[in-house]
């Protein structure tokens, strides 16, 4: 009685066993399953990974570029003879934008100073209300990458792929053919290599506050 008793039981363990490893298996996942959720073209802060790969190699191989801290791109180091007429978020504004305290287009042709060491990721002329831009990817001593971008530039006096270093002059203030009073408009992105954008959005996702992102990294221990 014991014998035929105990394979029935045996038989019913061993059945439970089996159903469990069964659910088990399909409920994890594959080893691919990683690359099945995040494509292996892209990766996080919009950056491809032939870029992201680009900008490590350079700040591995030129840790000097990498960033020792912020200055303001106009009046340097503190902006002295400037005020930000339109902070970020200001109707929309996704960035700041620098004018002379002597107003109107007295700064015209007057300098643009990179905010900090980097590479410039990008020199272009976009029209429109942007006109000339030029974009600088710097990296923070903890590895992060973060964008400075300067718009409605006179004159550019740096190329793609340049090694820069903080309170380089990199362009002049311009008002894109006299659509504006002359100034800067500054924005820091996250979002590296992002599109340009139409400088106003009341959708922020990646960017950042310029004065307090500046004012937050303006010496780097």
């Amino acid at each position: 009685m014991n014998y035929l008793y105990s394979m029935p039981h045996k038989i019913f363990k061993s059945l439970i066993l089996f159903s469990l490893i069964i659910s088990c298996n399909k409920a994890l996942p594959k080893e691919n399953k990683i690359e099945e959720i995040v494509p292996t073209t892209t990766i996080k802060n919009n950056i491809t990974v032939n870029s992201l790969k680009a900008y490590i190699d350079f700040f591995g191989k030129n840790p000097k570029y990498g960033s020792d801290g912020f200055d303001f791109p106009v009046g340097k180091p503190d902006a002295q003879g400037y005020y930000n007429a339109q902070p970020f978020l200001k109707n929309n504004h996704l960035g700041d934008d620098w004018n002379a305290t002597t107003g109107g287009n007295s700064d015209l042709g007057q300098p643009i100073y990179a905010i900090s060491n980097g590479i410039i990721s990008e020199v272009q002329d976009y029209k429109g209300g942007w006109g000339n831009v030029v974009r600088l990817v710097h990296q923070l001593p903890n590895g992060e990458l973060r964008e400075s971008l300067y718009a409605h530039c006179e004159e550019v006096f740096v190329e793609k792929n340049d090694a820069i270093k903080k309170g380089q002059k990199i362009a002049t203030i311009g008002n894109v053919n006299g659509l504006y009073y002359a100034h800067l408009h500054l924005e820091i992105r996250w979002k590296i290599d992002s599109d340009i954008g139409k400088g106003y959005s009341n959708d922020t996702t990646g960017y950042l506050n310029p004065t307090e992102f500046i004012k937050q990294f303006r010496k780097v221990k």
